[in-house]
């Protein structure tokens, strides 16, 4: 029984010995042995390895060999003309050298990662603090962040870190200046916009000047065309009527007048006053219209008119007394001005008449004539 609980106790040591006597290195680290404090080896490669048992002599310090990243946001930087950015940015490392990395800060990342934070913050500021402020935001942003890492590389290699890169996620501005910025954009934005919509105007006036230009040209040539042809259409107008006086000047006289009736005679309402052997009653005479014209009774107190007789013309030329005043057809072709058609009663003849031949006769709107007025027209010397 002895033996055997000896026996288990030795089995125990010897594995709790081969256990602390052996150490494993994953790809991901490497690793450093050390004997009461001092560095006896450094493993860099991942694999089994051995160091005398327990902690008491060996110990290993185990080491990240991957590639590290350090993060640094909403870090405010000034450049040299005086605006301050909001930077984001990172930088990623990888320690290459583990004993100085355990004599430096004593393989602690959270230590090394405050250093890196100093050599950042001071890279990056000397970095942004040597350039405008577009700088950040045009083609020059590459080689600003070569800079800055070529800055933090000679303080980390002591360290025993290799700083590999450096990178800017965002660049912005503050509250305060981008409200100064957005201002001055669109204080330039509303002057370029002026600047075309003056000159848009301009271009409209002069368009429109030259269009008021041609449309007064085209005017004045549509004007000169009209008096052009109006004058070649009264010309022949005027020839027609020469042609159809020389061919029948009775005829045509007799046309006229009845347009001069009808002119004078047309609207409702319109009587006139005149002496019967004025030239404007040729056609109502017996004689002339060679018919018998029928004579209006005569008012109280009045002789009437002796009536005449005449002869009946043909049935294609007779004109009915009471139709005198009645549209002609238009289509007969004018001629020259006929006689002077007299205006209502203010434009009748002044001469006097001795008899009552030549007593006023008043003239109907339908062309009849109705007895003379009761009072006769004296001589002018008579009225004086």
């Amino acid at each position: 029984m002895n033996r055997l609980i000896a026996a288990g106790v030795a089995l125990v040591v010897i594995i709790y010995l081969l256990a602390s006597s052996i150490y494993v290195v994953n790809v991901r680290q490497q690793a450093i042995v050390l004997r009461f404090g001092q560095i006896t080896a450094v493993r860099t490669e991942p694999g089994l390895y051995f160091k005398l048992p327990t902690n008491l002599i060996d110990t290993v310090q185990l080491i990240e060999d991957r590639l590290l990243r350090y993060d640094i946001a909403n870090m405010q930087l000034q450049v040299s003309d005086g605006a301050t950015y909001v930077v984001d940015a990172f930088l990623t490392y990888r320690i290459n050298d583990p004993v100085k990395f355990r004599e430096r800060v004593q393989g602690d990342l959270d230590l090394a990662e405050q250093r890196i934070a100093t050599r950042f913050d001071a890279a990056l500021r000397q970095v942004y603090g040597q350039r405008n402020f577009d700088a950040a935001l045009s083609a020059e942003r590459p080689a600003m962040m070569r800079e800055a890492r070529d800055l933090i590389r000679p303080g980390m290699s002591d360290l025993g870190i290799d700083v590999t890169d450096v990178r800017i996620l965002r660049t912005d501005l503050t509250a305060d200046v981008s409200k100064q910025t957005f201002d001055r954009m669109s204080a330039e934005r509303l002057a370029q916009a002026a600047a075309i919509r003056a000159g848009g105007q301009q271009a409209a006036q002069s368009l429109k000047a030259i269009a008021d230009r041609q449309a007064v040209e085209i005017v004045a040539a549509a004007n000169k065309d009209s008096e052009i042809l109006r004058g070649e259409g009264d010309a022949q107008r005027s020839a027609v009527f020469a042609s159809a006086y020389g061919a029948d000047p009775e005829f045509f006289e007799f046309y006229r007048s009845l347009q001069s009736y009808r002119t004078a005679l047309g609207s409702s309402g319109t009587t006139m006053v005149l002496s019967p052997n004025s030239e404007f009653f040729q056609y109502f005479k017996a004689d002339t219209l060679n018919g018998t014209v029928p004579q209006p009774a005569a008012p109280n107190g009045i002789a009437p008119l002796p009536s005449s007789e005449v002869t009946e013309p043909e049935p294609s030329d007779q004109l009915p007394p009471d139709n005198v005043g009645a549209p002609v057809d238009n289509s007969v072709v004018p001629a020259p001005a006929a006689p002077a058609t007299p205006s209502a009663a203010s434009s009748s003849e002044p001469s006097p008449v001795p008899s009552s031949e030549a007593a006023p006769t008043a003239v109907n709107p339908d062309g009849t004539i109705v007895a003379p007025s009761i009072s006769s027209e004296l001589p002018s010397s008579a009225a004086q």
